[in-house]
């Protein structure tokens, strides 16, 4: 395989434009200029039919070339539609441009929203609107973000219902969201918790009457309520509640990081722990022994799926719940963020009729997703699927998923061997902790069943020797596994505020081994680093993204693996084979700009 290259670095992201009219640079669409000259004035001209293409060609988001072509498809359909169906601008940039050719501002996410502007109008009417007020102008004007600004009739509802005359500006839906979340703080709830519990002479009630009340109004119910919304909102894969010596700590995690967002007086940590232990059916007089629970509900449109886990420590219980979103189930291992010569390795792995696909990574890398992305791929009606999990986070259609239980002697080994007698075509293995799991995973896979699995490693080579370790033969697992998978999450740097910066070809270099970067790189590279905005929370990075190791066992390698070679020796080989590293992989989508030179390090080392 070739050594990582590095791609052209992605256009920036537009800013937000100035709204200006620019006859000429219109007029590269195509149109004649007598044409364009006799259609009148400017706001005559902000209407004509070509207006929009003009729009959309000056703000960069579609060539001259591209509006040629749809103007040449369009049939009965304008020429935005058919850029649209063309797949050229979306629908979002479509929205924008129309924005800017009727002279309408556009937002600016990260000014400061006025909180007096923002109580003219309830959360729900926001999210129905699709509209936040933002400011006031002068005249006491109220200036209302808005994902559709043409929306003639929201904007008279609006007037309405707040009483004031209104001015919209261009904001795109994702934005909406993110001002109806930030402007809705955690903080402000906590506070009216703590005064109703005040003005109440009764505090006991807080933690017996309100955790039971079915009522959202109810303070206990609305506290916890809102912090999983909010979690949610923000993306948090984990919501914790932590006692303290004072207070009750509330954290998210999100893109992989903890973040504290709010704090809760340590008064209420029974009620609050009560209340979560309701939700998910735990027992709330039981504070001595860890509890597992799940609930599962709908918020926002969204079914998603709560695993709660309690821990007793000196202060309290700890809380900490895990959120899976089921609509987030991914169909499309493409989406993952395979590069392609990657994904074509793994694919030829997981296609083939028997053998052993393992997935290795620390945990929280992404390993179980990546697992039900390739069983998405494989589910069809000529297939038994049958796994066994710990736990089972998503439900798939078609697939028989077990459920590890402990207590009733349900272990994976028990679980895999009674798969075993179902005829199965397809084992997935939630994780092979133990000697006799991988030595039922291999002999399995022996006998003609393709088996996915994961174990815990730093890297591909790194399961062939832990299987070694767990008592499997070298001879049986070079003849079992055809590949394995070595996985990390990246943070994805933030397209809104990354800030470029320029590092010596020679530190890039010094990160792999040598020979592994073309010779051609210029002397000084441009990467980019985090900046922080409004849009990803100050951070700087927004979403994660995998870094893969593919390693396909060919028949060199499978003679190392029989002779009892390192992993280091392996690693070469299957390098020399094709195979780019952790750290290659990342170091390519570093060069392309997608992550830092930070984030790399955290994630891989």
């Amino acid at each position: 395989m070739d050594p990582p290259t590095p791609d052209a670095a992605p256009a920036q992201p537009h800013a937000n434009p100035v709204v200006t009219r620019t006859a000429p640079a219109a007029a590269a669409v195509g149109l004649p200029v007598d044409a364009r000259t006799a259609a009148g004035p400017p706001s005559a001209q902000a209407h004509r039919p070509d207006a929009l293409a003009e729009a959309v060609v000056r703000l960069g988001f579609a060539t001259v070339q591209q509006v040629r072509e749809a103007m040449g498809t369009s049939g009965g359909d304008g020429v935005a539609d058919a850029l649209v169906r063309l797949g050229v601008v979306s629908r979002q940039q479509l929205a924008h441009a129309n924005a800017v050719r009727s002279g309408v501002e556009v937002f600016d996410f990260n000014t400061t929203v006025d909180p007096a502007a923002f109580e003219l109008l309830n959360e729900r009417s926001a999210h129905r609107y699709q509209a936040v007020p933002v400011r006031f102008d002068p005249d006491g004007t109220v200036v209302v973000a808005m994902a559709d600004p043409a929306n003639v009739f929201a904007l008279d509802d609006l007037k309405i219902v707040m009483d004031r005359p209104v001015r919209p500006v261009l904001a795109s839906a994702e934005d909406i969201a993110k001002l109806i979340a930030q402007a809705g703080r955690l903080d402000s709830v906590v506070a009216q918790v703590v005064d109703q519990s005040d003005a109440s002479d009764d505090r006991s009630a807080l933690s017996v009457a309100d955790i039971t009340d079915t009522s959202d109004d109810a303070p206990v119910v609305r506290l916890v309520n809102s912090i999983i919304a909010r979690g949610v909102q923000d993306g948090a894969s984990d919501i914790h509640f932590e006692p303290q010596a004072r207070e009750v700590l509330v954290r998210f995690r999100i893109d992989g990081v903890l973040r504290s967002v709010t704090q809760v007086p340590l008064r209420f940590a029974n009620g609050v722990s009560s209340r979560i232990k309701i939700m998910s059916d735990l027992d709330i007089s039981e504070r001595r022994v860890p509890q597992d629970g799940r609930v599962a509900l709908q918020m926002a449109g969204r079914n998603l799926d709560l695993r709660v886990a309690t821990l007793p420590t000196v202060h309290g219980e700890k809380i900490v719940i895990r959120v899976l979103d089921r609509s987030n189930v991914v169909h499309d291992l493409a989406d993952l963020g395979f590069a392609d010569d990657t994904l074509e390795r793994f694919r030829s792995c997981y296609t083939r009729p028997y053998g052993a696909v393992l997935v290795t990574g620390p945990t929280g890398s992404g390993k179980s997703t990546t697992l039900y992305g390739t069983l998405n791929q494989l589910n069809s009606v000529d297939r038994n699927i049958i796994t066994v999990e710990d736990p089972v986070e998503y439900r798939l259609a078609g697939v028989n998923q077990v459920q590890v239980n402990l207590k009733a002697g349900m272990s994976f080994a028990a679980g895999l061997r009674s798969i075993l007698r179902c005829d199965p075509d397809v084992v997935m293995i939630g994780e092979v902790r133990d000697r006799e799991t991988a030595k039922i995973a291999i002999e399995s896979a022996l006998t003609g069943h393709l088996v996915l699995a994961t174990l815990h490693t730093n890297d591909a080579a790194g399961a062939l020797a832990r299987l070694t370790e767990m008592g499997v033969e070298p001879f049986l697992s070079s003849s079992a596994v055809s590949g394995i998978l070595a996985q990390r999450l990246a943070r994805r740097l933030c397209e809104h505020c990354r800030e470029p910066h320029m590092v010596p070809a020679s530190a890039l270099r010094a990160l792999v081994a040598e020979g592994r970067l073309p010779a051609s790189l210029p002397s000084q590279m441009q990467v980019y680093r985090p900046g922080g905005c409004s849009r990803c929370g100050g951070s700087g990075y927004r979403g994660r993204m995998g870094v893969y190791e593919m390693l396909v066992v060919s028949p060199a390698i499978e003679s190392l693996m029989v002779t009892g070679a390192s992993a280091d020796e392996i690693s070469r080989q299957a390098m020399a084979e094709g195979m780019r590293t952790l750290r290659e992989d990342g170091l390519m989508r570093v060069m392309r700009g997608e992550t830092s030179l930070d984030e790399l390090a955290r994630a891989v080392g």
